[in-house]
C-alpha cells in the first residue's frame, strides 16, 4: 500500500483512540444488577457459544483481535463449502478481524478469492489473509482509510488488478464509540463516525461499480440499532439506519446492471469492535439482553453474507435488510 494511504490510516486510527479517551475520561460508570433470576442461555448452534460474562479486558482503538482475552470464534468448523462463490473475486472492508475475517474465510471456502481491506491491525490482517489462503484462495491485503476516496480507488483497482475482476463488495468497516447524552457528542466524534460509516460505504461502492458485471453483488453491513436505536450510540444508530435506505436506494439504481444490493443487520456480535468502546461490566454482559441470553459469534453471522452474495441463493433478493440478532 502506498505511503499516504498507510499515513492516512495511521491518522484516523489516531482519532479513533481520541476520541475514546475523551469519552472515558467524562465518564463516571456505576453497575448495578438488574435483580433478575439468570438462567444459563440456551445453546442453538452446531457448537456451543459462550455466555456471559465475557472478558471484562478494554481494548485500545482501533482494537486489535489478536489483543482480546476471549477470541472471536470465526472459523466455522462445521460449516461445508459448496462452491457458491466458485472463481469469484471478493473486496471486503474491515475484513481483518471480526464479522469481516469470518466472511473472508467463508468466501474463501465458497471458491473465492478475497481482497482485504483494513484500517491499522497488521497482525489481524495477517492471519486473515493466512486463513483464506489455508482454504486455498488468494488474499491480497489493501491498508487504508475507507473514508478517503482516493484509498477506495486505489483498493478496487489494487483488486480488480490482483484477480482480474470483482464481483462482490462487502462494506464492513465501521466506528463506534458510545456517548452518554448528545452533549457529550463532539463534532469530532460525530464528524469520525459519520465518515467512516456512510462516506466510506459511499466511497467504496462508487468505485467498485463500474467493476461489476451482472450477477455481481454488494452487500453492506447494518445493525440492529437501525431498528431500535440505542441512545447511547445516536451517531452510530443513525449511521446505520442510513446504511439501510443507502442498501435499498443503491439497489434500485443497479438493478438494471444486474448487480443485487443488500444488506445484514447483526445483533450483538464479539468482536473488537465492542471491547473497544465499552469496558467492565458493560462488556462482560454484552449480549446478555438478547433472547438467547448471549452475544452470536462472527461464524454465526457469516453465512448470511454468503447467503445473499450468491447468485446460487439470492438470485431474487435485492434491496432486502437481513436481521440477524438473536430474536425479538
Amino acid at each position: 500500500m502506498s505511503q499516504p494511504h498507510e499515513q492516512r490510516a495511521n491518522e484516523t486510527a489516531r482519532e479513533g483512540r481520541e476520541i475514546q479517551d475523551k469519552v472515558e475520561a467524562r465518564e463516571s460508570r456505576s453497575f448495578k444488577s438488574d435483580g433478575e433470576d439468570k438462567k444459563a442461555p440456551p445453546q442453538t448452534g452446531a457448537r456451543p457459544y459462550p455466555t456471559p460474562p465475557m472478558s471484562g479486558k478494554h481494548l485500545e482503538k482501533s482494537g486489535q483481535e489478536a489483543d482480546l482475552e476471549q477470541k472471536p470464534m470465526w472459523d466455522a468448523p462445521y460449516y461445508k463449502g459448496s462452491g457458491k462463490l466458485q472463481d469469484k473475486a471478493a473486496l471486503i472492508t474491515g475484513g481483518d478481524s471480526g464479522i469481516g475475517r469470518a466472511v473472508a474465510v467463508l468466501f474463501a471456502r465458497e471458491g473465492c478469492d478475497v481482497a482485504i481491506a483494513y484500517l491499522e491491525s497488521d497482525q489481524d490482517a495477517q492471519d486473515t489473509k493466512a486463513a483464506i489462503e489455508k482454504e486455498g484462495r488468494k488474499a491480497i491485503l489493501l491498508k487504508g482509510d475507507v473514508s478517503d476516496p482516493a484509498f477506495a480507488e486505489d483498493a478496487v483497482a489494487k483488486a480488480v488488478d490482483a484477480f482480474g475482476k470483482l464481483d462482490v463488495l462487502v462494506n464492513n468497516a465501521a466506528f463506534q464509540q458510545h456517548a452518554d447524552a448528545i452533549e457529550d457528542l463532539d463534532y469530532q466524534h460525530f464528524d469520525r463516525t459519520l465518515k467512516t460509516n456512510l462516506y466510506g460505504y459511499f466511497n467504496m461502492a462508487k468505485a467498485a461499480v463500474p467493476h461489476l458485471k451482472p450477477g455481481a453483488a454488494i452487500v453492506n453491513t447494518g445493525s440492529e440499532t437501525a431498528f431500535k436505536a440505542t441512545e447511547e450510540l445516536l451517531d452510530y444508530s443513525m449511521t446505520k439506519g442510513g446504511i439501510h435506505s443507502f442498501t435499498r436506494a443503491l439497489s434500485a439504481s443497479l438493478v438494471k446492471k444486474g448487480v443485487r444490493v443488500n444488506a445484514v443487520a447483526p445483533g450483538p456480535v464479539w468482536t473488537p469492535l465492542n471491547p473497544a468502546d465499552r469496558q467492565g461490566k458493560d462488556i462482560e454482559q454484552f449480549g446478555a439482553k438478547t433472547p438467547m441470553g448471549r452475544p452470536a459469534q462472527p461464524e454465526e453471522i457469516a453465512p448470511a453474507y454468503v447467503f445473499l452474495a450468491s447468485p446460487q441463493t439470492a438470485s431474487f433478493i435485492t434491496g432486502e435488510i437481513l436481521p440477524v440478532i438473536g430474536g425479538y
